[in-house]
């Protein structure tokens, strides 16, 4: 059976909740991922996505060259071990509608999967398929 430490990928990028919004999306971009994890020393304390920083900051028209990431990332983040199997972790990102955990170990960051790495593996398990139809709910557009 597969592992998310199979899948995962290693050395990844992360911010202080100090870091401004502009400076994590020149790391996004040079780094070429939507997603950083929120780093307090060795605690992720939160999650940032380009997401996060056009509708928490852009759309409301605030400086990102000023807005600290703390105030656009998403808290109470969920994560896995590298050795949390790959049916596992598909089910903790359909409970909490989220695409990409990070990955701890002896509470230090180590990782991070996403659903395209889930997706990679799932048309060799039926029950890993399953789940990972259950991720991505879509949700309603509000009418204009």
């Amino acid at each position: 059976m597969k592992r998310i430490k199979d899948l995962m990928t290693e050395k990844v990028a992360y911010v202080s909740p100090e870091t401004t919004v502009t400076e994590a999306a020149q790391l996004m971009q040079k780094h070429n991922v939507g997603v950083l994890p929120v780093c307090e020393g060795q605690n992720v304390v939160g999650i940032v996505t380009d997401r996060d920083i056009v509708v928490r900051n852009i759309a409301h028209q605030q400086d990102p060259n000023m807005t600290p990431v703390r105030n656009v990332m998403s808290t109470n983040v969920e994560s896995v071990t590298p050795d949390t199997s790959l049916n596992q972790a598909a089910e903790i990102m359909a409970e909490k509608q989220v695409r990409r955990l990070p990955v701890m170990e002896n509470n230090q960051l180590v990782g991070i999967v996403s659903l395209g790495d889930l997706a990679t593996q799932a048309k060799y398990d039926v029950e890993l398929a399953r789940t990972l139809g259950e991720i991505s709910v879509p949700s309603r557009p509000r009418r204009m």
